[in-house]
């Protein structure tokens, strides 16, 4: 056979598949020694080894069989897959509110090219349209590509484009507005916006997915239509972060932007609120408030827009036994602001203090946040708390820590005056630090107790 049958093959693998006689998109039934597994050949990235050959199996998940193991390959049929992304045209509708969906590289609609690995994104409104054809029966939907990055790269100059990007659609307009971003920095951006794009009018949802959506799993087009009905027909004007709220398929939450994290690899509800209970529940039926407070949608197109950032702001993670040249170095290298992850109240060991007495002589503002993420930094308990804050470093309250560390660059992107900024910093501008948490903003539970054991089994993870 032709080498085209064997995309990406090399090597070993390549060797079993000609064998065989089984091709790249043949459907195959693959005897090894663990079992016989059904499914289609599917290609490999050209980087990959030669030691093991890929298969969708009939459940629609991809597997990896080691060619060590494979006894017999049976070729039962053949159907060469098309990575192009069907596209309708995106229907009108009158009456219907106006969404903009702001592309920043997150895919939270595509396919994968198998062969290289590279995923395919839908982004236009009829490649959307295709993939998610009930986006047309929750509003008009134009779309905007305003950057291609992956989300580590995300950063302050594409924070400063996305809020001066909204204020714009705002000011022409727009019913709502949708940003599909990738995951992993998610809630930083959506901290940045919180304080980059204050007052807005209109709601303001980030939205992505924690699967692809070749996977049968893939929480893509849920979350899309979440986060559309928040943004196109919600009463919650806010910048909010829309995903997943129980592993299931039910409902999904908004999240307030500054009290979000990120809090497992994989699950599809890896979003949660913390020290606070989420804004509201969605669902493709509308939009269902569980806080009571919120700001609501307006009418006007009033926004202010204060795209700030200072770059050299950094946040460091204390651990027992760090050495004071990490923050020495810091402030060698020019760093205005550092946020300390101290533990318990706020503390950190005392061969760091005379870095930090350094550091803040020099004017640097220090912040300290808590590693346990809920919980305040109460810094006057104890002797180490009431020695830092003697030296400097200011209890950053609730604030979680990724929170106070976008919030000091969006702050001294506008003033160094250390009482300003003091002040700034400890300031709310929506709920990044609240007056008290309340006894269901900390829920974490331990499975194998008993009585853990029998709430699980009546409600979802």
């Amino acid at each position: 056979m032709s080498e085209d049958f064997f995309q990406g093959y090399k090597g070993a693998a390549l060797e079993v598949l000609k064998k065989f006689n089984v091709r790249v998109w043949g459907q195959a039934n693959v005897n090894t020694t663990r079992g016989i597994f059904q499914g289609t050949i599917l290609p490999r990235s050209e980087n990959d080894d030669d030691q093991h050959i890929v298969m969708k199996i009939i459940t629609g998940y991809n597997i990896g069989v080691d060619i060590a193991n494979i006894t017999e390959m049976i070729e039962t049929g053949y159907k060469k897959a098309n990575y192009k992304i069907p596209e309708k045209e995106f229907p009108y509708t009158d009456g219907f509110p106006k969404v903009k969906l702001i592309g920043t590289g997150g895919t939270i609609a595509s396919r994968l090219d198998y062969r290289t690995g590279a995923v395919i994104p839908a982004f236009s409104p009829g490649e959307l349209y295709g993939a998610v054809p009930e986006l047309a029966d929750i509003c008009n939907l134009t779309t905007e590509k305003v950057f291609a990055v992956f989300s580590e790269n995300m950063g302050p100059e594409q924070y400063k484009k996305l809020a001066i990007a909204i204020g714009k659609e705002i000011e022409n307009g727009i019913d709502g507005i949708i940003i599909g971003h990738g995951t992993d920095t998610l809630s930083h951006t959506a901290a940045a916006l919180t304080f980059m794009v204050q007052n807005p009018p209109v709601p303001i949802v980030l939205v992505g997915s924690q699967r692809s959506s070749d996977r049968p799993s893939s929480d893509a087009a849920l979350n899309l239509m979440h986060a559309t009905t928040a943004a196109g027909h919600g009463d919650i004007a806010e910048v909010m972060v829309c995903m997943f709220g129980p592993t299931s398929d039910e409902y999904g939450l908004l999240h307030r932007g500054t009290r979000v994290r990120k809090m497992h690899s994989s699950y599809r509800s890896t979003f949660r609120t913390i020290g606070d209970v989420p804004l509201a529940s969605v669902t493709r039926k509308g939009v269902v408030p569980i806080k009571p407070e919120y700001n609501h949608r307006r009418k006007d197109r009033n926004v202010t827009i204060l795209p700030f950032f200072e770059e050299k702001v950094a946040i460091i993670y204390y651990y027992p036994n760090m050495q004071p040249d990490i923050i020495d170095s810091l402030v060698e290298n020019g760093y205005k602001g550092i946020i300390i992850a101290g533990t318990g109240l706020g503390h950190v060991n005392k061969p760091l203090y005379p870095a930090i007495e350094r550091a803040t002589a020099k004017g640097v503002h220090m912040f300290m946040c808590v590693q346990t993420l809920w919980g305040y930094a109460h810094m006057f308990v104890y002797d180490t708390g009431r020695d830092l804050m003697a030296k400097g470093v200011i209890p950053a309250m609730n604030m979680l820590p990724e929170t106070a560390y976008i919030k000091l660059g969006w702050v001294l992107g506008q003033t160094n005056d250390p009482e300003k900024v003091r002040e700034m910093m400890l300031t709310p501008v929506n709920d990044e630090i609240t007056p008290r948490e309340p006894y269901n903003g900390y829920l974490i539970y331990q499975g194998g107790v008993k009585e853990v054991e029998e709430f699980i089994k009546k409600v979802h993870k």
